[in-house]
């Protein structure tokens, strides 16, 4: 694997090195992880922020497991490669959400890249359809994120789920306090934030995990739990989570999205076939094919021809 240090860029071209070094310490930062398609997302994160005209370079956070000639397509795309360890859960007998969550907690060494005064964390299936750099300048000393939504089956071991509770419609069902103690915190999807690296606050995280007994949600529930004290809301259109699409779509303002996040079954850009669970869906198909000046085709497209696209994907057939 490469040095951790080695920085990637595609474009070597002197002027536009220049130009970045010239601007604030920031950058948007996703994680990697394993020889699977995921390489597919990340390839699109890049090409999208770039076709948005981005000021800021993506870093990409990787675990030892990513081949080489993943990293090595990144680089070509322009992406900065840092290699990362993993960081695990202390053991335990907790059924994540899902199985693969429990890498998750290897995000956590983000706050080590303090190289950057601030940076704006995106899962790699993300992407970005408008400029979003104005989301650096907002004030410094609090974590930024979209609220989630508490309505979808993986939420089913909590009791917000088992009421019909959710944050998106609070109005709707009431959390009785009485009944069930005191309201939860507002609580965010962490495939999108805006944070500050510090190595004081990763060394205070991984002291968390290490007597915070792990959850459902990974990550995601000890990022919650560990910043819900300066923690602010921002609107859904910077992490549309899909299901927000059927299960509030009062809420949502679809042509003012400016972040999508492709996490409902069958809805991955790379892996869009027409077919099965949420495929059939129009709105699927509409954020899928046809938005913006059809950026994830070509984006599926690209990386068919770069990393190999499977037999009966979209990407395969409209070739």
């Amino acid at each position: 694997m490469m040095n951790p240090n080695v920085v990637g860029v595609a474009n070597n071209d002197a002027t536009d090195l220049a130009e970045a070094a010239s601007l604030p310490s920031r950058a948007y930062v996703t994680f990697l992880a394993g020889k699977g398609d995921y390489v597919r997302g990340v390839i699109g994160l890049a090409k999208g922020l770039r076709k948005v005209k981005s000021a800021y370079p993506l870093v990409v956070a990787v675990l030892p497991d990513v081949p080489d000639e993943h990293c090595d397509i990144l680089i070509n795309q322009g992406c900065i490669i840092r290699e990362i360890e993993p960081v695990y859960p202390p053991e335990n007998q907790t059924q994540f959400a899902m199985a693969y969550y429990v890498i998750n907690y290897s995000k956590l060494r983000i706050w080590e890249f303090v190289e950057y005064s601030k940076m704006i964390y995106l899962d790699g299936d993300i992407q970005v359809f408008e400029n979003i750099d104005h989301l650096f300048d907002m004030p410094d000393g609090y974590l930024y994120a979209v609220m989630d939504c508490f309505c979808e089956k993986t939420w089913s071991h909590s009791p917000q789920y088992n009421i019909g509770y959710c944050q998106q419609c609070p109005d709707k069902v009431q959390w009785t306090e009485e009944v069930l103690g005191p309201k939860p915190s507002l609580y965010f999807n962490a495939g999108m934030f805006v944070f500050e690296p510090s190595l004081l606050t990763y060394y205070d995280l991984l002291k968390t995990l290490e007597v915070t007994p792990p959850t459902s949600f990974a990550e995601q529930d000890l990022l919650n739990m560990y910043f819900r004290d300066i923690y602010k809301p921002i609107p859904n259109k910077y992490n549309l989570v899909l299901a927000m699409l059927w299960r509030h779509p009062e809420n949502v303002e679809v042509d003012k999205v400016k972040v999508v996040h492709y996490c409902a079954a069958g809805s991955k850009p790379w892996r869009y076939t027409g077919e099965g669970e949420n495929m059939d869906r129009e709105d699927i198909k509409m954020l899928i094919v046809a938005s913006g000046s059809m950026i994830v085709l070509i984006i599926c497209l690209d990386i068919c021809a770069s990393v190999g696209c499977p037999e009966g994907t979209y990407s395969n057939k409209v070739k």
